[in-house]
This record gives structure tokens, C-alpha cells and sequence, in this order.
């Protein structure tokens, strides 16, 4: 499969030399730790990309990523791995990793191979420029997720860690996600600080239960809690708050925004 561009010239430029300019801004110089798991902000770079830029700037991106986004299309599987092949972005193609995608397949029954629910998806392609640019030679596996309960949720991120295990080189996980949508900057800041403590605990279960009890429109609390699975098994001990802001920030209107959060996860 040959994934097309779905959103460049949308959330992100498609023009080559101006995306390289723009991720050289938001990009900074700095000091970098391997981590086992990201999460990460998924808006048009003009919005997030500054926090993504900070985040990406302070891991190292490996050879090998896996990628899980939410599905705000509703189409395809409940856990849909991208199939073999690779993505277009406008600085070039990015393989998709067959043999870590074969191991999550493996490792989680559940999984199944859909191009349908990857095909229009932003949350996964706005990851990639990004990734390419700090590591030019990175390869991937991505994974579209819409399931419904922390159990299945619990399974996925297991598998997924005894895929990593058993595929035996550094895998860099990034959730992407957004958190609270279009409330007022104060009232997403108090409903996001609970999500974030939850994290901070690497506490997957509390993050998916807080989310649903507060009403707290973190799109991607799937991909954070099965990230936050996976790299508990893997090892994980601690986490970092990178960078939390909102579109207010950038448009002025702190009435009705999109926060921002990005992490990172040792």
C-alpha cells in the first residue's frame, strides 16, 4: 500500500522546502533522551506544532517508531494496522516496518491489517514529518484505535509490548492526542490537570476512567492509555510534562480552545 497525504496542504504545508524551514523552527536545538513512549499533540502545526517540536526535540527518535492514533473517521477496525508498504509526506516516503507489524499481529489477535481507517486519518500522517525529520532513516508501524473498554485496551498495549520484546531493537511509541476541545482555556487547564496527574502515575486505567467520569475530551485517551500499557511493561518508571498550551494561545480566543499536552514517558 502506498498511503497518499490526507491532510498536507491542510494541518501542515505541502510544500517540501517550506515544511524543512517550518520544522527547523519548531524543532530546537537540545539536549535528548532515549524514552520508551511519547504522547503528542496532532492539530495543524500552526496550533501544536510548537509543542510537538519541543517534544520531538527532546527524544531520540530510533530507527523503528510505532505509531497509534485515535479514529476520528469511524471507518475500519476497532485496532487497524497500517498494511505493508509506505506513506507519502511531502519530504519523502516513510516505509512501514513489515516485521514489527507482523509481530503486533502476532502478539495481539485482535489486530487486524485495514487501510481504511488509515486512509483520511490526520492523527497518525502529522506525526511523520515530524519523525522524518529528526531521523531521516526511521521506519514505522501504525495502529488506528477505537476500542471500547481498558480491557481490550489492556491486551493491546501487552501484546504490543512483547512485539517490541520480541523484535529486540529500540521502539520509540508516540500516542497522539490532543486533550480537552472547545472549552475555555481555564476550564480545559482543570479538567486536563486530572488527566495529566493520571499520567503522570502511569496509571493507563485511572487516565481512561478520569477522562469518562469528567467528561474530558482527550481524543486520544485510547492511544495514551495503551502507550502507557506497553511501556509500563517495557519498563517505564517516570514521566515528564514537556509543554501544555491551547490554540488560544495562538488565535486569542480563550473562550473556546484545543489544549495541547505534550509528554514524555522513561
Amino acid at each position: 500500500m502506498v498511503r497518499q497525504p490526507a491532510v498536507a496542504g491542510k494541518f501542515y504545508t505541502n510544500d517540501p522546502v517550506r515544511l524543512r524551514e517550518e520544522l527547523s523552527f519548531m524543532v530546537p536545538d537540545a539536549p535528548s533522551q532515549k524514552a520508551k513512549g511519547i504522547i503528542v499533540p496532532h492539530a495543524g502545526y500552526v496550533y501544536s506544532g510548537k509543542a510537538a517540536g519541543e517534544l520531538y526535540a527532546a527524544v531520540q527518535v530510533p530507527d523503528t517508531v510505532l505509531v497509534l492514533g485515535p479514529n476520528h473517521t469511524g471507518m475500519g477496525a476497532p485496532a487497524a494496522l497500517s498494511p505493508p508498504g509506505e506513506w507519502l509526506t511531502p519530504l519523502g516516503p516513510v516505509p512501514v516496518n513489515s516485521r514489527l507489524s507482523e509481530l503486533i499481529l502476532k502478539h495481539v489477535p485482535s489486530v487486524r491489517e485495514d487501510a481504511a481507517a488509515h486512509r483520511f486519518e490526520h492523527s497518525l500522517e502529522v506525526q511523520l514529518p515530524f519523525l522524518q525529520y529528526r531521523n531521516p532513516q526511521v521506519s514505522f508501524a501504525a495502529l488506528c484505535l477505537s476500542l471500547p473498554d481498558f480491557g481490550s485496551i489492556s491486551r493491546l498495549g501487552e501484546g504490543i509490548a512483547r512485539a517490541i520484546a520480541e523484535f529486540g531493537q529500540e521502539v520509540l511509541i508516540v500516542a497522539s492526542s490532543d486533550m480537552t476541545h472547545y472549552e475555555s482555556a481555564a476550564a480545559a487547564k482543570a479538567k486536563d490537570t486530572m488527566a495529566l496527574a493520571m499520567i503522570a502515575d502511569l496509571d493507563p486505567e485511572g487516565l481512561l476512567k478520569v477522562c469518562r467520569e469528567q467528561e474530558i475530551t482527550m481524543c486520544g485517551v485510547i492511544p495514551a492509555a495503551t502507550m502507557l500499557v506497553a511501556a509500563r511493561a517495557l519498563g517505564a518508571t517516570s514521566s515528564r510534562l514537556v509543554r501544555y498550551t491551547n490554540s488560544g494561545e495562538v488565535n486569542g480566543d480563550l473562550k473556546s480552545v484545543v489544549a495541547y499536552a505534550a509528554v514524555t514517558v522513561y
